[in-house]
């Protein structure tokens, strides 16, 4: 049987957690609820060459060399496991539904399982000229209250491989300062970032020469982020246990500059994989990188109490639950955090519109 992969589709709708759109006036940005990415089914073969997927919106071009000063090859080797505890945002859809329906039968269910939990928050609107206010409305709150915030930058051309949730900047140029201003408002303190989920394991509706060039582009922005906030940890897309082999996926990593410009690697982004899977898979895939012993894993348990589906559903799967509530304090080897990056209760596009909240899905996932 043919395993399937996860792609971040409904963009246009939502995005895992949080959208961070803000306002285009002055102030201090307010992030405004957008809906989640869903998944969607690849095969995890990749296609025959003669075989052409569907055209990305925006072609990914080689970036032009950047007038900005170039950040040090490597990331400090001096950043230590992050302890503090995770940052809820108090703008999300779930958080909009629970404060709407007070006599809703089904909210202290919601809110104390999943609306009281801290979650990611993506950025995926290009917008240069206010995403650095953006990211510092989030990171400023999250530092004011002690605690770690989880970013989720979803921008890079070509996102989705012409998906549902295609787009991205226009060029790898373009991305590369718009990386560089979502660096900016990373601040001083400590910060997760989940770099572009399925950017690297979703990459083979890219030329060679394509894929060279977007990995070269991650490379930078994970430069990027640690020269603006040495405390940052970034993790690059490793994909999901029923996606592609450990070794394969490394040999990817290795070429985006994983294992020198990042801290490790994530798995499981709005899929369902069980935890003790993704630990063993991403334990494998961080020996095959190789690297500093300190690089990590962080698992998205948003959706993956009871493991993926059987038969390979992707789109709201009945019987799936909770997963590990999110956490930095794993008691696992190499695994750096728990995470939920696709905030659940939001639809793959079956049990609502793609990206929206649907408090009957919550709820089951809930139970």
């Amino acid at each position: 049987m043919v395993a399937l992969a996860c792609a971040v589709v409904g963009v246009g709708a939502v995005s895992g957690a949080v959208a961070a759109l803000g306002d285009k006036g002055g102030g201090t940005a307010r992030p405004a609820p957008s809906p989640s990415p869903a998944v969607a089914t690849l095969p995890a073969v990749p296609a025959p060459a003669s075989v052409a997927p569907p055209p990305p919106r925006a072609t990914p071009r080689a970036a032009r060399p950047s007038t900005a000063p170039r950040p040090p090859a490597t990331p400090s080797p001096a950043r230590g496991a992050i302890s503090a505890p995770l940052y809820r945002s108090p703008d999300s859809q779930v958080l909009d539904w629970v404060r709407a329906h007070p006599g809703d039968p089904r909210r202290p269910l919601i809110e104390r399982r999943i609306a009281d939990r801290p979650t990611a928050v993506w950025f995926t609107a290009y917008d240069p000229d206010a995403i650095t206010r953006e990211v510092r409305a989030v990171t400023s709150a999250a530092a004011a209250q002690g605690r770690v915030a989880v970013l989720v930058p979803y921008a890079i051309p070509g996102r989705d491989c012409g998906g549902a949730s295609q787009g991205g900047a226009p060029d790898l140029a373009a991305y590369d300062r718009w990386m560089g201003n979502f660096a900016a408002g990373l601040g001083r303190s400590p910060v997760i970032v989940v770099l572009e989920p399925d950017a690297i394991a979703q990459s083979d509706c890219l030329t060679a020469g394509e894929r060279t060039a977007r990995f070269a582009s991650l490379a930078r922005a994970g430069r990027a982020l640690h020269a603006a906030d040495p405390r940052a940890r970034v993790y690059f897309d490793a994909g999901h246990s029923g996606w592609r082999d450990a070794g394969e996926m490394a040999g990817l990593l290795r070429a985006a500059g994983a294992a020198t410009s990042g801290d490790g690697i994530f798995t499981n982004v709005s899929n369902f994989h069980a935890t003790a899977d993704e630990a063993a898979y991403a334990r494998r895939v961080l020996t095959a990188l190789g690297g500093p012993a300190r690089l990590g894993a962080v698992i998205d348990t948003s959706r993956n109490g009871r493991g993926a589906p059987p038969d390979g559903q992707w789109c709201d799967p009945a019987g799936r639950g909770l997963g590990r509530a999110p956490t930095t304090r794993t008691g696992e080897a190499r695994i750096d955090a728990y995470l939920w990056v696709k905030l659940p209760g939001e639809s793959d596009g079956c049990r609502g519109t793609a990206g929206s909240f649907a408090p009957d899905y919550a709820y089951d996932l809930a139970r």
